[in-house]
């Protein structure tokens, strides 16, 4: 096959902050993705948890098709019906009783950390201005926002840094205890730690921070741009965990796949983002509200999130047997289909090799940190599917160690 653009074409006219696959897909359809050479791969990536429903699903291409021959864009100047109907949907389903809409996870949480700070400053003055946060967090790539994140590698040669942060450690409330003070204006938590590895939050440690928080008029945010969405099997992780959040963000899976971010929080704290103080050019831009609205729809289905934990069952089955057979992970983690599979000593470092062995058997994986495999696939991926990637990861395990 004659290809226009090559995998070549990538190293001389793109920014070299990703090294991609060594193969483009150009077509994608539930959780199977085709190469420009026509080679099929099964998908346990999900577009790091954001194709919540698959490649192509056919009612979220019709709903874009429905809007795309209604209306495009027209900024902030107006308001929308699409982005009227996600708001009112997504205030029915969750804590929430206003919404802001933007593009991404990373805008999300620069909005919730500054609401957050906005929100101190008009209710206990300019003093109590502290954001903690978790070590080995991941907040987003905004200045402000890996800053919040707690891993250095992602501030390095970035500075100065804004200041005001400070980092504790994830699951320890001794460590929160000891940071907590009047100056905190929030307490920013990742239900399920993402990149550092599919490390859930203990019930524990989210009641301990709700309850400190309150003690010291704090906002208790929650970082669900991964976990949230259907992933853990029901629409936001903190639904199971009892737990509720001040301020919750929202991406990735919110669009199936079409860019689209948002903020949730109540009436009370909404009232410190006054006109004028944050905005977005895209934010509730009429298509991907459209899409979003049938993404929280189909996925808020209680018969959907049912099937998510059914689906989590058949995959973690199939990766123990895996490692029965081969001795590589001395860990699988996470919650519904948002799982990590940590590598045995004699593996650290070496996660991406075993990604690129899943790239040569035709099986899209990731990896979360350098010893971790990470799978997201898709919350309606078909059990044949699942027992094919399996199949396919069960092969490139055996070339890895058959090539030492």
């Amino acid at each position: 096959m004659s290809n226009s653009v090559t995998r070549a074409d990538f190293d001389q006219v793109m920014v070299p902050n990703y090294g991609p696959a060594g193969f483009i897909p150009v077509k994608g359809l539930g959780s199977r993705v085709w190469d420009q050479d026509g080679r099929e791969f099964v998908d346990f990536s999900g577009g790091i948890a954001v194709n919540a429903l698959g490649h192509c699903h056919p009612e979220l291409v019709a709903a874009l098709a429905e809007q795309a021959g209604k209306l495009w864009h027209l900024s902030n100047v107006f308001t929308n019906e699409p982005a009227l109907k996600l708001a009112s949907l997504l205030v029915e389903k969750t804590f929430a009783e206003r919404v802001f809409f933007c593009n991404s996870g990373g805008e999300a949480n620069e909005a919730a950390f500054k609401l957050a700070r906005k929100y101190a400053h008009d209710n206990f003055g300019p003093e109590k201005n502290e954001i903690i946060s978790c070590v080995n967090s991941f907040h987003g790539r905004t200045l402000f926002t890996v800053s919040v994140g707690g891993q250095p590698k992602y501030t390095e040669g970035f500075g100065p840094v804004p200041g005001g942060i400070r980092h504790i450690e994830f699951n320890n409330i001794e460590s929160l205890k000891a940071a907590m003070s009047d100056k905190a204006c929030a307490v920013v938590i990742e239900p399920i730690q993402g990149e550092s590895g599919i490390q859930p939050a203990t019930p524990e440690f989210l009641k301990a921070a709700r309850e400190l928080c309150d003690a010291h008029n704090a906002l208790l945010v929650f970082d669900e741009v991964q976990s949230g969405m259907g992933r853990t099997g029901a629409l936001y992780a903190y639904q199971q965990y009892g737990v509720t959040p001040d301020i919750l963000t929202s991406a990735k899976g919110i669009g199936g796949g079409f860019p689209i971010g948002a903020m949730l929080t109540t009436d009370k704290v909404a009232k410190s983002f006054g006109i004028g103080t944050h905005g977005s050019t895209y934010g509730g831009n009429p298509l991907a509200c459209a899409v979003a609205h049938k993404v929280v729809s189909l996925i808020s289905d209680p018969k959907l999130l049912a099937g998510v934990e059914a689906r989590r069952q058949r995959l973690v089955a199939g990766l123990e047997a895996i490692n029965a057979k081969y001795h590589v992970f001395k860990e699988i983690r996470g919650k519904g289909l948002l799982i990590g599979c940590a590598l045995v000593d004699a593996y650290q470092g070496r996660a991406r090799d075993f990604l690129r062995a899943a790239e040569k058997r035709q099986l899209m994986i990731l990896v979360a940190g350098l010893s971790v495999l990470r799978l997201a696939p898709s919350l309606v991926i078909d059990e044949q599917d699942i027992d094919e990637g399996l199949a396919r990861l069960d092969a490139a395990v055996a070339d890895l160690l058959a090539a030492g």
